[in-house]
């Protein structure tokens, strides 16, 4: 396996062959990356009824970091039910006080003017699948932490309304 330089794994034959005998469910992985260079062939005949591969494609590692980025904010694998959901009134649902309201609202502007609800219902998606495992994740941290929407979403647990944190400090 290798990764490439924004960080994804492209499999070869031998990984993708581990990977089923570890039991692994390689059918219903969205987005399985494959090195061109193996024998998708013998690949294909050892791992039947993969729906498709995306081929490694030496073109992704000449990508500028911003054109990876695009590509990327594009493509969210989340089932439909949170590519559906309204997150702005998702978030405001959660709110009990007009301070609350008040601070969600200004901050989903925020939010929407940088084309990023996308990434809300993503990690409403992402907290309710580590929350539904049981996987613990950290406090907050960094500016993140200045984002009233996400800690009601529950990506941190710090109450920025409640300490006074300015959300541009997260939102520049």
């Amino acid at each position: 396996m290798k990764t490439t330089k924004h960080g994804e794994l492209v499999y070869n034959h031998d990984d993708l062959c581990d990977l089923v005998m570890q039991g692994h469910d390689v059918v219903n992985v969205p987005h399985l990356q494959v090195d061109t260079s193996v024998d998708l062939e013998t690949a294909a005949a050892i791992l039947t009824d993969i729906p498709k591969f995306v081929a490694y494609n030496e073109l992704a590692e000449q990508m500028s970091t911003e054109q990876f980025d695009h590509r990327n904010q594009t493509q969210w694998f989340m089932p439909d039910e949170y590519k559906q959901l309204d997150i702005a009134e998702y978030v405001l649902s959660q709110c009990s006080t007009q301070a609350e309201l008040q601070r969600c609202g200004q901050e989903l502007l925020m939010y929407q003017e940088r084309g990023l609800f996308d990434l809300l219902r993503y990690l409403k998606y992402l907290v309710d699948t580590m929350t539904q495992h049981r996987l613990i994740w950290g406090v907050g941290r960094g500016s993140s932490v200045a984002s009233y929407v996400l800690y009601k979403l529950g990506v941190h647990r710090i109450d920025s309304l409640h300490y006074d944190l300015d959300p541009a400090e997260f939102l520049r």
